[in-house]
């Protein structure tokens, strides 16, 4: 880890010039959970260390104007759990930054960082995919707005060219279920690994999903992680609950939808089979607790 210079830039605009000048040879600094373990061990070894938590956009959750979020890309996993709007808004995306390691990582890890490390298997990403999540990317040419199921390429790799940083997360309005006449909404990600905790997930699982005053579903994203090169989406397993309730039958179509979208390898860790059925049954499971969450009856 010797040789690395280190920076800590009060901006966004001051962070693209110096990743611009650093032509490649820099990585940025949010929690480093990721970072400085890749080069302990001796995986990257960046010429400069870009530390962005002191830059007041990328370290702050605010709830915008239409009722949606925007979420800082250096904000860790405990800050998430603290906002308590946030939480009763989007509780899958909550649930799944919270899973990222031990209560120590929580304090540091960060959704972009979780995000821009690549790994097909990241946890807080099918939730995002989940909901509809986009980010803003800013570099040389200005800012961009990027789905994030667009982000992470193939394994380790992202769509950021030299001199982007992922400068926040944007969520959209939800119903809040306030009127009981009035559309509702819930959301929900589950994984599944090899052991009780602290370990990285064979399939995970997120779904969001919207019901009309009559409980029929009117919209759903369902997003997979780990059963590919890249975190997906898969609109086949949300076409599945649109215009259910959410029956048996639905979330069967929604469940085989899902299996059928995994593209996942064999390892030491689990068969490709068996990573299709596991996304299968995760699939179901995710609906029917973002089911309950919107007040629906499953």
């Amino acid at each position: 880890m010797n040789g690395s210079g280190y920076e800590a830039p009060r901006t966004v605009e001051e962070t693209v010039t110096l990743l611009q000048q650093a032509n490649g040879a820099a990585r940025v600094l949010a929690g480093g959970t990721d970072l400085l373990a890749q080069m302990k061990m001796g995986m990257t070894s960046p010429a400069l260390l870009i530390d962005v938590k002191k830059i007041p956009e990328l370290a702050s959750i605010e709830q915008t104007a239409d009722g949606g979020f925007r979420i800082g890309a250096a904000v860790c996993g405990a800050a998430l759990a603290e906002h308590a709007a946030l939480v009763a808004a989007w509780p899958g995306i909550v649930e799944a930054a919270r899973l990222i390691g031990s209560e120590q990582i929580q304090g540091r890890a960060s959704l972009g960082g979780n995000l821009c490390n690549g790994s097909p298997a990241a946890d807080s990403v099918p939730a995002l995919i989940a909901a509809g999540a986009t980010c803003t990317i800013a570099g040389p040419g200005g800012t961009r707005s990027v789905a994030v199921e667009d982000v992470i390429t193939a394994p380790g790799k992202t769509c950021l060219a030299t001199g982007e940083l992922v400068v926040d997360f944007r969520l959209p309005p939800r119903p809040d279920g306030s009127d009981a006449r009035a559309a509702k909404a819930g959301d929900a990600y589950l994984r599944m690994i090899p052991r009780s905790e602290m370990d990285i997930a064979i399939v995970g699982a997120g779904v969001s999903l919207t019901l009309d005053e009559a409980g029929v579903c009117t919209a759903a994203r369902v997003g997979l992680g780990a059963v590919a090169a890249t975190p997906l989406r898969v609109d086949a397993a949300a076409a599945a609950l649109i215009g259910t309730t959410l029956d048996d039958a639905a979330l069967a179509a929604a469940g085989e939808a899902a299996s059928a979208a995994a593209r996942p390898i064999d390892d030491k860790r689990g068969t490709i089979a068996y990573r299709k059925q596991v996304a299968g049954v995760l699939t179901r499971r995710a609906a029917k607790i973002a089911l309950a969450r919107a007040g629906g009856n499953g």
